[in-house]
């Protein structure tokens, strides 16, 4: 929810299928892999450590497209959450390889953090998996145009976005999604509708999570929040609408990302029994303790999930641990955050009263 009021100022432009790979010059040179007498049975368990900036927890990185706070000393790091240490981005790779799940929270309107999750999804295809891909933005409503177009055309991602009437759903132009699409089809992975139905979404929005009947309850495995959880997602809701959400909708807005969640996470199981799923969705809905990862853990216990957020840096926070407070915790609510720059300066409050007020027009 937080991310997705950022994104209302409006898209840049879009990331490219590819974009060109350098690797960062800041790790000293005696902290890389020395390559005199290194034999052809050594260099394949090497390789990861050669692409991935050795052991210096420096990653090689896109040339990236936000323009704030590029030389940032975080921006282009993998922070490790639970050991507390920055990791390369191939041992990054080799630990999502090893997840039945993925989920890669973005900001929505930050073309780099489109790139990123392309280059995850084509590190997956090249280390053998084929993942079902799953976006938040793509509720089972679509399924069925979803189908027909694969169908027709399963290795274009151009198109997909009109098969499934992206333009008209308020999301960041496809464009942005689509090199992540395309690195799926281009591996034989297949795509997925994953979110609530706008049926569902309103049966919840008038009643409650008892709207979902209990059929749907039970597929979903779906829980009560605790007390202590629906104050924290009714303060995360109040704060990402910056104050304008009316109090006596935020119950029911809680409800709504709970059940949303819910349905993400049973989509994922689902599609994700051959070989594991990724979704693509905002930062908040990939946080461990409230998220899909924690439904995932009802529906799924057995499986491995691996949260990768996104996260533009902010000038005045230059360690990992620093960013906690923007998730109102002592601990950053993910395994893995990947540090960007930022696409603007703009007070995300700003554009969001900015967007309010073109839909009243």
């Amino acid at each position: 929810m937080r991310a997705r009021a950022v994104a209302l100022g409006g898209a840049r432009s879009a990331p490219s299928p590819t974009r060109p790979i350098r690797s960062s010059s800041s790790c000293r040179r005696d902290e890389g892999v020395p390559l005199r007498g290194v034999t052809r049975l050594l260099l394949p368990l090497l390789l990861p450590l050669l692409i991935g900036g050795g052991g210096c927890g420096r990653v090689a990185h896109i040339e990236w497209e936000s323009p704030v706070e590029r030389g940032h000393p975080l921006v282009g790091r993998v922070w490790d959450v639970a050991a507390g240490a920055f990791i390369s981005e191939g041992t990054l790779n080799a630990r999502l390889a090893g997840s039945q799940f993925v989920l890669l929270g973005e900001q929505h309107d930050n073309p780099d953090h489109h790139a990123l999750q392309a280059k995850l999804v084509r590190a997956l295809i090249e280390a053998g998996r084929r993942p079902a891909l799953g976006f938040e933005m793509l509720s089972t409503d679509a399924a069925p145009a979803l189908v027909r177009y694969l169908a027709r055309s399963p290795k274009d991602a151009a198109g997909l976005g009109d098969a499934v009437s992206w333009t008209r759903s308020g999301w960041p132009e496809w464009r942005f999604y689509q090199p992540i699409a395309q690195a799926a089809l281009d591996g034989g992975a297949p795509i997925v509708a994953t979110n609530l139905s706008r049926a569902a979404t309103d049966a919840v929005r008038r009643n409650g999570l008892s709207g979902l009947g209990p059929s749907l309850t039970t597929q979903l495995r779906l829980t009560e929040p605790s007390p202590e959880m629906r104050m924290a997602m009714a303060r995360d809701i109040r704060e990402s609408h910056c104050g304008q959400a009316p109090e006596a909708m935020l119950d029911r807005m809680v409800d709504i990302q709970w059940a949303r969640d819910a349905r993400m996470a049973a989509s994922l199981a689902r599609a994700g029994q051959r070989d594991g799923a990724v979704l693509v969705a905002g930062v908040e809905h990939t946080r461990r303790d409230r998220g899909v990862p924690a439904h995932l853990a009802r529906q799924a216990p057995a499986a491995r999930v691996a949260s990768v957020a996104f996260l533009e840096v902010d000038a005045a926070a230059t360690k990992p641990p620093d960013y906690a407070a923007r998730f109102a915790g002592d601990a950053l609510p993910f395994d893995y955050v990947w540090f960007t720059p930022k696409v603007d300066d703009t007070d995300p409050c700003e554009k969001f009263k900015k967007s309010l007020e073109t839909i009243g027009k």
